[in-house]
């Protein structure tokens, strides 16, 4: 069937774009779980985004999910460290994992938080300043300001930044793009005193990074870009596992064992 032909049935039976990639991404995900190929156990940055904020979608993992999943990874073998300790150490193969959520949801202070301080987890927050300055149209509670933000550094969690707006990198210019990086970062250590030295890719894609943002990064000072692809990152930044709602105990296994490692989002 043609591509058009597709899109209008799609939009005659209700179907955004947005309802056809979460029913795609369900759909391989529980594919992949039975059929992908597994790899031997390595480390690994997982890549979350809310824990309980159903309005992020396929990005939104359920609370007791969430605590479901450490608790599986916990009983595989694995233990958990910062994310820059295996960011700095790729190839290492022992059971290493590492926990970090994008945007600055406030359903991660409040879901994912205390179960991370009940088990001694380290974990890592990037933050998008503009959403933390409150300039977003999600509505009240559903993004951390900076005093929460302050809170959770105090407590243990490593700030790293998303970007000032979370733009498609892939998409803008260099100017801008160095702009972002740039500004972000002093964003982030004038309203908290922390400057961070880790971006993560905002939407994370092989696309949505390039060459010329890779060398605005290395100048704005991060020593450590994170991407939210396995294999199929872009060369210099750090690999990430990213964990989806839709990810069951067997996706989540699967997930672990590289199953994903050479799937990417499709949006």
């Amino acid at each position: 069937m043609p591509a058009q032909r597709v899109k209008t049935a799609l939009r005659r039976a209700g179907l955004t774009r947005r309802h056809a990639a979460a029913i795609r991404m369900c759909c391989e995900r529980t594919a992949l779980s039975v059929a992908g190929e597994r790899r031997p156990a390595r480390s690994r940055i997982l890549c979350y985004h809310s824990v309980g904020t159903a309005s992020w979608g396929v990005n939104d993992v359920a609370p007791a999910r969430f605590r479901s999943q450490i608790e599986t990874a916990i009983r595989a073998g694995y233990h958990f460290v910062p994310a820059e300790l295996i960011a700095s150490d790729e190839d290492s193969d022992e059971r290493r994992l590492a926990i970090t959520f994008d945007d600055g949801l406030a359903s991660v202070a409040t879901n994912a938080a205390p179960v991370l301080e009940e088990m001694g987890i380290p974990w890592t927050l990037a933050v998008v300043t503009d959403w933390a300055d409150g300039l977003h149209e999600f509505g009240d509670g559903v993004m951390l300001d900076w005093r929460a933000i302050e809170r959770l550094a105090e407590t243990g969690a490593n700030i790293a930044s998303h970007s000032v707006s979370h733009p498609d990198f892939g998409r803008i210019d260099e100017q801008k793009a160095e702009a972002e990086l740039f500004e972000s970062r002093f964003t982030i250590a004038s309203r908290i005193g922390i400057t961070p030295s880790a971006f993560a890719i905002p939407l994370g894609q092989t696309k949505n990074w390039n060459t010329a943002a890779q060398e605005s990064a290395e100048r704005a000072g991060y020593l450590t870009v994170y991407a939210q692809t396995e294999d199929r990152r872009h060369p210099g930044t750090v690999a990430r596992t990213f964990v989806t709602r839709f990810d069951s105990p067997r996706i989540f296994r699967s997930a672990l064992a590289g199953v994903f490692d050479h799937w990417e989002e499709w949006v």
